[in-house]
Formats: C-alpha cells, sequence, structure tokens
C-alpha cells in the first residue's frame, strides 16, 4: 500500500474511533466476557488468585470431583512461598563437567544424555525445591439415606466466573435441592473465601472437608500424594467454637492453616490429614481459610470485608488497567479476539503477578518441578507495564535483585563480568542441571527489557534509581560473554549456546538471530538509561555495539543462526517439508528470528530482509510444531513491517497450542510421529499430544502482541498499526503504553 493511501485508511479509522468519543465502559467490556459452563470442562477447570496465591475449583466450587478431570489438570492450592526439597543434601557442584570454550576450560551443570537425570545427586538437584498443593477444600454430600454423593447424582450444574469482582458462582442440584458455592480469594492475603447455601447445610448432609496430601515422588503435574498419610503431619494449633488452627510439617518444610466462620461449626476429623466442617440449623455459611509459610495471623478479616476486598481490588485492576474494546467492529471474531485479550488479562493477573517470575503452568499446576524459567519471563510479565499496571510486574523484578550475588559469582567461574541469570531455577537461585539450560542464553536481556518497559509506563528517575544497577550489571554481561574475533574484528555469540529455537547443538551453534538482535537492544537500552541518568556513556558498550556482529542472512532471508547457513534449503527440502517430525529438521520449534524485529524495535535488522523471512516462515516453516507464544510473536513481526491483516490473522488462529478454551487457557501440545490418535490426553489432531493443559506465556504474548498492535512502539507510531484499516475493526483502547 503506498504511503498517501495508508495514511487515508488511518485517517478514516482514526474517524471512526473519534465518533465513538465516549470513554469505554470497562463494566460491560469484561462482563460480557464472563466465562460460564453448565457442564465440567476436563481440561481447564476455573481458577480464583491473586498472583500470589491460587485456587482450582472443580464445577461445584470447591476441589471435589478430581477424577472428573484430565491427569494434566490437577486441583491445586498453591502459593508463591509453597515450596518443599525432599531430604537429601547435594550440592551444584557435584553436576559440573568440563567443557573447552575457546580454548579454555569451563565448568557446567550440563547433562550429556536425559538418562543422567535418572542418578540421585541430578534428579535430586532438578527436582529440589518443588511446589505443593497446600491442601485441598471438598463438599461432603450425603443423600437423605446416608450415601456419599458421586458425580453423577449432581444435576443442573452451571458455573460462572464474574471476572469483574473476582468471585466464581457455582450451582447445582443434589437429592433434589439446590446447592449454591462463591468462591474467591483475597487480595492481599493467601486467604480463601467459601459461602454455601443450601438447604443441606441447615439438614446436616452438606459440609466442606479439609484435606492436605503429601509430596509425591512424581512430582509433574500434579505434586499431591494421598497414599502416604505417615509421610506428613497435621496438628491441631488451637479450636475454638467457630474455627481452628493446624500447623503442617513435610519434613522441613511448615506452614500454618487458619480456618474461621461466619457462625458457629460442627468440627470432625473423619480421617488422618482432614477435617469436616458443617453448620446444622444454617442454611448459609462462609468459611475463610488462610494458609501461611510461618505462624497463622492472630485473626481473620470479618467475612463480608473479606468478600468486598476482593470485589474492590477487582474492580480497581480493571477500571486502572489498559483496555481494548471492539465494539462496532464487523470483523467476524473480533468478539472471539476480544475475549482472549479479557480473560488473558484475568488468568495472568492470578496466575503471573507474584513476588517470583511464574512458572510456565503458573499456579495451575506443576511442570518442571514448579521451577520457573526465566527465559519466558518477559512473555509472561512484560504486558503488565505496557497494560498499565507495572506494579504487578515489579513483583517479581525483586527476585533479581535479591540474588546479585548468585548472578555475580556465575559469570565470575565463568571468566566474565556482571550478572549471569540461570535458566530454569527456583527462589533460591540456583540453576538446575540440564542438557539444555546452561547453554541458553537469551533470558539475559531480559531484566533490561522488563526494566525499561517499567520505565516507559512511568518515566520516572525512581524507576531509573531503583533498577539502575540490574540494568548495569546485565549489560557488562552481555558485553562480555561473546567472543572477540580479533581476525574478522567482531563480537561473535558462542558457541557454547543453544538459541530460543532449542533444536541446534550447543558446541556448534554461534551467532543466533534473536539473540544477536536481543544483546545490541539490551546493551544499547542500558546506554540509554546512562545518559537519562546523566552519565556518561560508556565507550566500552559503544565499542561493543559498532563491533557486533551483523544479523546473519542468506538470499535475502535471515536465517535462524550464522551457523545455520542451509537452514532454508533443509527447510524446503522432501525430508523437512510439513509433516515431517524428524529432530534434524530446522523449520520446527519456535521461528524466534523474526523476533528481532517485532518483540524488538530492530535495531540491526533490515525491514524488508525480515519481511521476506516472515513470508518464508509462513510458507515453509512446520507451523504445527511451534508454541503459543509463537503465534503473537509473529503477530508482533507483521506489526512492525505494516503487515496488519497477517497480524491479525496470526492472533486468531486456531492451531494446535494456541487455542483458547472457555476459561481463556491454553494447551501446550507437541507431536509426536507415534502418537495414537485421540488417545487419552491427547489433542484434537492425531499425532497430537499434550504435555500440559495450559500455558500461560501464550497468554502474556496475545497480551503484549496486542499491546504493540494498539498503541505501536520505537519503531512504528501510527495509531493500531496491528490492526487493518479496512472497515472491519473498530478499535478502542485506553492506557496502554508503547513497546520499546
Amino acid at each position: 500500500m503506498h504511503t498517501f493511501q495508508r495514511g487515508c485508511s488511518i485517517l478514516i479509522a482514526l474517524l471512526a474511533v473519534n465518533a465513538v468519543g465516549a470513554p469505554i465502559d470497562r463494566h460491560a467490556l469484561v462482563t460480557r466476557h464472563n466465562p460460564t459452563i453448565t457442564a465440567i470442562d476436563k481440561s481447564a477447570p476455573f481458577m480464583v488468585g491473586n498472583g500470589n496465591f491460587a485456587f482450582t475449583a472443580d464445577i461445584t466450587g470447591l476441589q471435589t470431583f478430581q477424577d472428573q478431570y484430565s491427569p494434566l489438570a490437577p486441583l491445586l492450592t498453591e502459593a508463591q512461598w509453597g515450596w518443599h526439597s525432599f531430604p537429601g543434601k547435594f550440592e551444584l557442584k557435584q553436576a559440573l563437567k568440563p567443557f573447552r570454550v575457546r580454548g579454555k576450560l569451563r565448568w557446567y551443570p550440563a547433562l550429556t544424555d536425559w538418562d543422567e537425570a535418572k542418578k540421585e545427586d541430578i534428579r535430586w538437584l532438578r527436582e529440589n525445591p518443588h511446589k505443593f498443593s497446600l491442601g485441598r477444600l471438598a463438599l461432603h454430600l450425603e443423600n437423605t439415606g446416608g450415601k456419599n454423593a458421586s458425580f453423577a447424582d449432581l444435576s443442573g450444574t452451571r458455573q460462572s466466573l464474574d471476572m469483574w469482582t473476582g468471585r466464581l458462582t457455582s450451582s447445582f442440584v443434589f437429592d433434589g435441592t439446590p446447592v449454591e458455592i462463591e468462591t474467591s480469594v483475597h487480595p492481599t492475603r493467601d486467604l480463601l473465601i467459601v459461602r454455601v447455601k443450601s438447604q443441606l447445610l441447615f439438614d446436616g448432609r452438606l459440609g466442606v472437608d479439609l484435606k492436605f496430601p503429601g509430596v509425591a515422588r512424581e512430582l509433574n503435574p500434579d505434586p499431591q500424594d494421598w497414599d502416604r498419610p505417615d509421610a506428613h503431619t497435621t496438628q491441631e494449633a488451637a479450636r475454638g467454637p467457630r474455627g481452628l488452627t493446624l500447623t503442617r510439617t513435610l519434613d522441613d518444610t511448615r506452614y500454618s492453616v487458619k480456618l474461621t466462620s461466619d457462625r458457629e461449626l460442627d468440627i470432625q476429623a473423619p480421617a488422618a490429614h482432614t477435617y469436616r466442617m458443617s453448620a446444622p440449623g444454617s442454611t448459609q455459611l462462609t468459611l475463610l481459610v488462610e494458609f501461611a509459610p510461618g505462624p497463622a495471623a492472630a485473626a481473620l478479616p470479618e467475612a463480608e470485608a473479606a468478600r468486598a476486598a476482593v470485589a474492590q481490588w477487582w474492580q480497581g485492576f480493571w477500571i486502572q488497567g489498559g483496555v481494548v474494546d471492539f465494539t462496532g467492529s464487523k470483523h467476524p471474531k473480533a468478539a472471539e479476539l476480544e475475549r482472549r485479550i479479557v480473560t488473558s488479562q484475568y488468568l495472568t493477573a492470578v496466575n503471573s503477578a507474584g513476588i517470583y517470575p511464574p512458572q510456565e503452568e503458573g499456579l495451575f499446576s506443576n511442570s518442571w518441578n514448579g521451577k520457573f524459567h526465566l527465559e519466558m519471563h518477559a512473555w509472561h510479565e512484560a504486558h503488565f507495564a505496557v497494560w498499565g499496571r507495572p506494579e504487578l510486574l515489579e513483583r517479581s523484578m525483586s527476585w533479581y535483585l535479591a540474588h546479585f550475588d548468585e548472578a555475580r559469582k556465575r559469570a565470575k567461574d565463568q571468566g566474565v563480568k556482571g550478572a549471569w541469570w540461570p535458566k530454569m531455577v527456583g527462589p533460591e537461585g540456583r540453576e538446575s542441571p540440564s542438557t539444555v539450560n546452561p547453554w541458553i542464553m537469551w533470558q539475559q536481556p531480559h531484566p533490561i527489557y522488563l526494566a525499561e518497559t517499567i520505565y516507559n509506563a512511568r518515566k520516572d528517575k525512581g524507576t531509573l534509581e531503583k533498577y539502575k544497577e540490574l540494568v548495569f550489571e546485565t549489560a557488562e554481561l552481555l558485553v562480555s560473554w561473546p567472543f572477540f574475533d580479533r581476525k574478522e574484528e567482531r563480537f561473535i555469540l558462542g558457541p557454547p549456546m543453544i538459541p530460543a529455537q532449542e533444536n541446534f547443538d550447543a558446541q556448534t551453534t554461534f551467532n543466533p538471530t534473536f539473540e544477536l538482535a536481543y544483546f545490541r537492544f539490551g546493551v544499547a537500552t542500558a546506554q540509554d538509561w546512562r545518559v537519562r541518568l546523566g552519565l556518561p556513556k560508556d565507550p566500552k558498550w559503544d565499542d561493543f555495539l559498532f563491533r557486533l556482529s551483523k544479523l546473519p542472512q542468506k538470499d535475502g532471508i535471515y536465517l535462524a543462526a550464522e551457523s545455520q547457513p542451509d537452514l532454508w534449503e533443509r527447510a524446503r527440502s522432501p525430508q523437512c517439508s510439513k509433516g515431517n517430525t524428524a529432530q534434524e529438521c530446522p523449520n520446527r520449534d519456535h521461528p524466534s528470528f523474526v523476533a528481532a524485529y517485532g518483540l524488538l524495535p530492530g535495531w540491526g535488522a533490515d525491514r524488508e530482509t525480515m519481511r521476506r523471512t516472515l513470508k518464508a516462515v509462513v510458507s515453509d516453516w512446520d507451523l504445527r510444531q511451534t508454541w503459543g507464544w509463537d503465534w503473537p510473536m509473529l503477530a508482533m513481526t507483521a506489526t512492525r513491517l505494516d503487515e496488519p491483516a497477517m497480524a491479525v490473522n496470526f492472533l486468531l488462529t486456531d492451531a494446535q497450542n494456541f487455542q483458547f478454551g472457555v476459561s481463556g487457557m491454553t494447551p501446550r501440545v507437541h507431536l509426536e510421529a507415534d502418537a495414537a490418535p485421540h488417545a487419552a490426553g491427547s489433542s484434537d489432531q492425531p499425532g497430537f499430544r499434550r504435555s500440559a493443559e495450559t500455558y500461560f506465556p501464550s497468554n502474556g504474548a496475545l497480551l503484549l502482541a496486542v499491546g504493540l498492535m494498539v498503541a505501536g512502539g520505537q519503531s512504528v507510531h501510527e495509531l493500531n498499526p496491528g490492526f487493518p484499516p479496512d472497515g472491519q475493526w473498530i478499535v478502542h483502547s485506553e492506557g496502554i503504553t508503547p513497546l520499546p
């Protein structure tokens, strides 16, 4: 499209938006997408939470019928502080192996193959510490004959999540009698609020069970162990007419549980680690259950005050943050994209806004033992700052500030400067041994990118002062880690390294395109921070930027890495044509090289070369074998290239791993040549296998992409650059900050 035509189209779109004029009705926007179900969604039970604590509920509103759900969708109660370790004492140095790097011997916690992970010391280092489930709240239902309910005994099931107030309402009929449950989580305390209404409560045939599991040896995705009651202890610390306080012990992990109610309770203990609360003579009961890593609180809030606090926080979340409204759009999937955006905001607030960088399944289930992967941090949380909620991102930024010593030591041990951030890690900051982890480097610039999004949202010196050490020390790593080739007069990334596209050999890979661009962005942005703070530019950083290798390309198309010069020839070969799952084919996994001009503003990238590259991805990449964040990543590149129709299509794809269920969750799906079609736990298509029922980087990446598509960034300044001005899209937005 010619510049004049594009300008006229933008003017028309502007007039269409401005004709509306009035502020967005945020309540209407959010509530029209409140998810409602009348039958169990086996893959995506609803969640309530506050970022640091979350409760996954079945269709009864509690955790009553786990057997009705996928094994990949356990009903858990998890907290960011809820970590446990099995007995044992191993140190990372036991997993270190020597590798010769540029003539020098360096030691890495690397595995030669995954069989090594079965060794006692390696397994312990990978598994510990790990997330665990704090407890389970379930309904206890008896019919008139005294028989316990099965799920088949329920009828009229209905469940609705009010995202505006953070309350989950569930109802059903049992034994001819209606039951209604409201479930929510306090915004600032690890406190579950449950309100029960039913005549069955009055009759003594309905109660609430509080049960406690141990920790399973097989932690993924469900860490609960219900078969070894002697492996943990539950002790009563106090009991009164309206509740009790418990102390839980699992090896060296101790925590407290305090339960109170708005009326007197009949409390029984029908089994080990189980307490049953009932209130005969009442038709309504509100329970408050708080989990704490230390002693229980002296007092819990009043029930109605706690319920009001939940609604007040969520209303503030929606009123104060960014929003996008497609009212008036004619595109047949506009409402679906709007739904994905709204539910993703809710889900990331529940699962990704905690004191630690989130794990890939958030607080929904465990993968990789519940540890978080720092290379995913930006996809999870950068959107918080872009969407006007930088304080939610800042909760986890404190983890970096608290682990400078370990990061500096890691860099020093490798003979470089600055702060070296690990990949798979727990709250203690120790790297996890792996065939992949030690070689991943694209998490290194993340702290700079995240800090920059916070600064963009605030534009204040306080942010610069708070994160300057993090930015500068990270930049020192980015400058000192690459190898300087004196013959070619340029800096080279790797080997050893594995790029974001993880199917290349660590010992032979060098100069991956995305990482080159990201290192450039990180150092250049850190230099900008020096200028903003009134400091002189670091000449060493400028020299690095001048001498950093150019982005590798061949025949006018970017390569995944300079060490893969035949990437596109192989991708187009019969062996690696679409449908082939051979590991040696390079056209699978993340096409991360496009992020050099998408997630990033394109410094060092050529616009037309990237346009050809994006089209090559569409035509020659096996897009079935991608992950959920790849589609927003592609949309961001299309946006910066002025290809808005492509951007929208990427976000509306129904790829196997980018399907948004009723709750807004997306699965993590793998393609396996020998996977049985439609097998238990499989996806809809033959050959696909789910490894998780939800994958929150998909939701975070969607929001980051929409932020760019609406507000633009450093290399694109138009209004709504990611939406085609074809009359199909009317885009209203508020409170969204341009991307870097």
